[in-house]
């Protein structure tokens, strides 16, 4: 009988690291190419492992796919493998990502029945990726899902990273007790890694601690540069902007160079088609409670379409898509519900929109487009790790209003290449600070141009790249 396949490997290609040196300064690409090469020898004969819970949306599965793909075009053999479970499993793992931002999720427990649920669907995911494993390799294993690899891995002398990418500035009760839960399936690991200081756990060793910002990748379909032609095309080929405009072609270039167009169409919830010389407020998340899609819909409504003609564009992926994430659909009927009971001429201004996701990269150049020709970026989280589209809003010379927590407050500097909304529960708050921005065009365009330096100089993926090397060349076996 055959052996059933617990784990799914990602196909990952090469890209040319070359091409950062037209974006780097010369001392920033000096810096990246002397790694890549020495990176290139160390790691040769060697495998870096990743494993996550999904090949498709959210941050992690997207900088990895870059990362791993210009890791390989220095030369260094990448691989991904995305773990599987059952609904009983993703429920639990939802519930101690919910917790370690502070919040409860489905209030449920998490005590010994539950690390029986996690236990068991892990076993077949353990047994078959240490057989493909070599105590030569690294392993770096992301977030709560996969971390019950991180014992099985290191007993068999294969050197492994936890990476943390979720946290909370200041913990409570719940957060405490997530940790409680992970910390004897990621107390083996020999290195620890997370987005920002703030977010270490108490009580793990100090010599094990590092402190990795995610980052964007600035030639990935979904930060590229598009003509002003090609924006308007792709936001009405996949149906946000209304019919009928001679635009252009819906144009992108894929990973691996070949051009494509966007075919695709987004699902809409909305009073009435959105024009593309219509000025939009933007947020772009998954949906989720701690991205708050009901209090920026509401925040909108009642503090900044009275004060500007603005209209909001909330945009999520279309949540069957999204496998490790059983919480999407309940919040996408939630905002559609709040959208039902709008004043009907408010609804000619909110547009709901779930993105197709059958083609990743199609997803991707239809997300950049938005955040172009987006008049204010939003990214109103109640709880966030980082906030990719932040700094991708940033990288497009977008103004950013963001919340004040996670690693949002490391990307932006207040006033400056953006603006920090202090209390995320303040819809009255947000509103003034968005307002502000459309009402002010000149401000605005500055603080986008200040935030486009920003990222260039700190959040681009041949950063984080760089930083993972120097972690991983301590941690070798001969």
């Amino acid at each position: 009988m055959a052996t059933v396949q617990a784990l799914e490997s990602v196909q990952i290609g090469a890209l040319p690291f070359d091409k950062f040196e037209d974006i780097l300064e010369p001392g920033q690409w000096r810096q990246v190419s002397d790694a890549a090469d020495r990176a290139r020898d160390l790691f040769a004969g060697r495998v870096i492992w990743n494993v996550n819970s999904t090949s498709r949306g959210g941050g992690v599965a997207e900088m990895l796919v870059s990362l791993l793909a210009y890791a390989r075009g220095v030369g260094v053999n990448t691989r991904w493998e995305v773990i599987s479970g059952n609904p009983d499993f993703f429920a639990l793992t939802k519930r101690i990502h919910n917790n370690l931002h502070g919040a409860p999720g489905d209030g449920g427990d998490l005590g010994e029945r539950e690390r029986g649920i996690y236990a068991a669907a892990l076993e077949p995911n353990i047994r078959q990726f240490t057989g493909m494993v070599s105590p030569r390799d690294v392993v770096i294993v992301h977030d709560p899902q996969p971390a019950g690899l991180v014992g099985p891995l290191v007993d068999m002398g294969v050197p492994v990273i936890w990476r943390c990418h979720v946290g909370l500035d200041a913990p409570n009760e719940l957060t405490r007790k997530a940790w409680s839960f992970l910390r004897p399936y990621v107390a083996k690991a020999n290195a620890l890694v997370f987005s920002r200081k703030a977010f270490v756990w108490e009580d793990l060793p100090d010599d094990r601690i590092s402190i990795i910002a995610p980052s964007i990748d600035a030639f990935s379909p979904k930060n590229q540069e598009l003509p002003a032609e090609n924006v308007k095309a792709i936001l009405e080929a996949a149906g946000i902007y209304e019919d009928g405009h001679e635009i252009g072609d819906a144009l992108f270039t894929r990973v691996d160079g070949s051009p494509a167009r966007v075919a695709a169409r987004a699902q809409l919830w909305q009073g009435g088609p959105l024009s593309d010389d219509d000025r939009y407020v933007l947020q772009v998340s998954r949906w989720d409670r701690l991205k708050d899609p009901l209090g920026v819909i509401r925040g909108f409504v009642d503090h900044i379409a009275p004060e500007t003609d603005a209209h909001l564009v909330y945009a999520g992926p279309a949540v069957e898509a999204v496998s490790d994430d059983p919480e999407g659909e309940e919040v996408l009927s939630e905002a559609r519900d709040l959208f039902d009971r709008l004043d009907p001429d408010m609804q000619k201004r909110v547009h709901l929109a779930a993105l197709p996701m059958g083609d990743l990269e199609e997803n991707a150049a239809i997300v950049n487009a938005l955040q172009r020709d987006a008049a204010v970026v939003v990214q109103k989280s109640l709880a966030e790790g980082f906030g990719l589209t932040v700094a991708e809003g940033m990288w497009k010379a977008r103004p950013v209003a963001a919340s004040r927590i996670g690693g949002i407050q490391d990307q932006i500097v207040d006033g400056v290449s953006g603006v920090l909304i202090d209390d995320p529960t303040d819809l009255a708050e947000y509103g003034s600070k968005v307002t502000a921005l459309l009402n002010e065009p000149d401000r605005a365009d500055e603080i986008g141009r200040n935030a486009m330096e920003r990222v260039r100089e700190d959040f681009l993926g041949v950063r984080s790249l760089l930083q993972y090397f120097e972690l991983i060349h301590p941690l070798l076996r001969d």
